[in-house]
């Protein structure tokens, strides 16, 4: 990490958990090179308990934005769109990116992917079959530690 400016990598997010402040990164993420500042503000709405970056498999992660027509799709995107960035972030892995972690929603033993739809597919794409994500439960990072351990 350079001094005094962050780079939203995955082993930047790692450091910032080392140092017990996970939370803290997520929300300079999501309010700068994530672009999601809402998602930030729901996400304080609340206590959240963290875990992570912790290392899972893709095939875990259900995504809940994607081109796909289908009842967990909450967020559609074009075609045309997906394809376009799902395929820059294919490359860029497979030439090493060290991508920032998906953050995931644990609810009901269930990892939701809730920013990051792209980049998880873009892993499934490139044959990466585990990667580091940071997860949220509301009630208890115990919840999270039980389905992890399934």
């Amino acid at each position: 990490m350079i001094f005094g400016e962050l780079q939203y990598t995955c082993t930047e997010a790692k450091q910032f958990a080392d140092r017990g402040q996970i939370e803290k990164w997520v929300h300079l993420y999501l309010n700068s090179a994530g672009k999601n500042p809402k998602f930030s503000d729901g996400l304080m709405k609340q206590k959240r308990y963290w875990v992570g970056p912790i290392l899972v498999d893709v095939d875990r992660l259900q995504r809940c934005h994607g081109p796909e027509n289908e009842p967990n799709m909450e967020y559609y995107s074009s075609v045309e769109h997906w394809e376009y960035k799902v395929g820059r972030f294919e490359r860029m892995f497979r030439d090493n990116w060290d991508a920032p972690p998906p953050i995931i929603q644990h609810i009901n033993g269930v990892l939701s992917v809730r920013d990051g739809n792209r980049r998880t597919a873009a892993l499934k794409r490139a044959g990466i079959l585990q990667y580091w994500v940071i997860i949220w439960d509301d009630e208890s990072v115990e919840h999270i530690l039980n389905t992890l351990s399934k």
